[in-house]
């Protein structure tokens, strides 16, 4: 494709995006169907614009304002990725001075909120939980994600997948933290490897792992993944589980749960039984209540521990639908609770950052139920043998209560887990 014309058609889906109608991935797929003309390299540029727009949104359109034409290509300019000389083949002369201007500006003298890029209440928020590690933090959530994947033990060990890739050409390197884990260097396609295709690998971020570790379903137990979605974690704890016991995978979203079904048939288990809820308190709920030696819940939240691969995410929540999810987020953990039964585990996560979404919802469930007692996440992680514990648990009583992954401290999303056991 012609420079202008790729241009062009970055302007077009940064405009598309930036209604945050949608999420951005979900848009830029639609994209991608509606132009299937499209080749690899194209679509790769396509949306690495977009990422970097949304990324970068409130530096970007502090200097598209000293440009002129329309917003969108003035955005897609300085979102842009590779050699500025293929760019500066697609623009005006007055656009490759305007953005020689841009690319001039020293670090140093953008302002606070040019330089963060999030909206003034996440960054207030945050600044208040992390102090002075916010700028180390800020600087995190700008960066790409890295590709986590998790070895499927039932199928294959870790060092021999890591060898399997390696012959393939691709670069992978074992994740600090979880011993299930691969990080590969780039984002190299892998949807045709063997490996992918007879379910030695899933894609899933070293964070999510740890989530299914701290669970520790154990072979012959009944375990529930309580707001499963398109299954991760619940691939995960079937693996743990060796394909023995039962596991439930409820979620109150059908649609997410078709997504489990072609993972599922990949990774070969056998106990792993999926079922749409119509609420929380629906009445499988109930017929299971007190049966149940594991309980995840991995609650629906704001996502904005994912701002390194939902960068939308920040434009497209706000302190009101926090409260909102706050507020389902007790419900969903209260419901959940009853399922445990005396001196089973209940473990509560989420992919935010916000201390209204993760302690302060652990904290009001056990002031609220006296028969759970807390379990310190860093003494869980430890006897689970995982390398650093101590590193990656904070809050309570001793400081290790709960599990708090921070991108800028441990290279995962940011995640949040608390534990309790039922009294017996």
């Amino acid at each position: 494709m012609h420079p202008r014309a790729l241009l062009d058609a970055c302007a077009q889906l940064v405009a598309q995006v930036m209604t945050f109608d949608h999420p951005a991935d979900a848009v830029v797929s639609r994209h991608f169907r509606e132009h299937r003309q499209l080749g690899s390299r194209e679509r790769a540029t396509l949306t690495e614009t977009v990422y970097a727009v949304l990324r970068r949104r409130r530096l970007f359109e502090h200097l598209a304002r000293s440009g002129s034409g329309p917003r969108e290509r003035r955005l897609a300019i300085l979102g842009f990725p590779g050699e500025r000389e293929f760019l500066r083949s697609a623009l005006t002369e007055a656009e490759a001075r305007w953005l020689e201007a841009c690319d001039a500006v020293p670090p140093d003298e953008l302002s606070a909120p040019h330089r963060h890029n999030l909206p003034d209440w996440l960054a207030d928020a945050l600044q208040a939980q992390v102090g002075d590690d916010f700028p180390a933090l800020a600087e995190a959530l700008l960066q790409p994600a890295p590709l986590d994947l998790r070895v499927n033990l039932l199928a294959a060990k870790r060092a021999a997948v890591r060898e399997e890739l390696a012959a393939a050409g691709l670069q992978a390197g074992e994740t600090p933290y979880s011993p299930w884990g691969l990080r590969l260097a780039g984002k190299p396609a892998i949807q045709k490897l063997d490996a992918f295709t007879r379910g030695a690998i899933e894609v899933q971020d070293e964070g999510s792992q740890l989530l299914a570790l701290l669970t520790d379903a154990r072979r012959g137990e009944m375990v529930v993944d309580f707001c499963a979605g398109a299954g991760g974690k619940t691939l995960a704890l079937g693996a743990a589980m060796r394909n023995t016991g039962r596991l439930y995978a409820f979620d109150t979203s059908a649609h997410r749960l078709d997504a489990l079904k072609p993972r599922l048939a990949r990774s070969g288990l056998a106990n792993v039984h999926p079922a749409a809820l119509a609420h929380e308190r629906d009445e499988r709920v109930g017929r299971l209540a007190g049966k149940i030696d594991r309980v995840l819940v991995d609650a629906p939240c704001s996502g904005l521990g994912t701002l390194r691969r939902n960068p939308d995410l920040k434009w497209r929540q706000n302190p009101e639908a926090v409260r909102e999810l706050a507020a389902r987020q007790t419900a969903i953990l209260a419901s959940a609770a009853r399922l445990v039964k005396p001196g089973g585990r209940l473990v509560y996560a989420t992919c935010s950052l916000l201390r209204e979404e993760n302690e302060a919802i652990a904290e009001a469930f056990g002031a609220a139920h006296g028969d759970f007692a807390p379990l310190p996440a860093g003494q869980v992680l430890a006897q689970l043998k995982v390398r650093e514990a101590a590193s990656l648990a904070a809050g309570g009583e001793g400081g290790a209560l709960y599990l708090r992954l921070w991108p800028h401290r441990h290279g995962t999303d940011g995640f949040f887990a608390a534990i309790w056991n039922r009294r017996a």
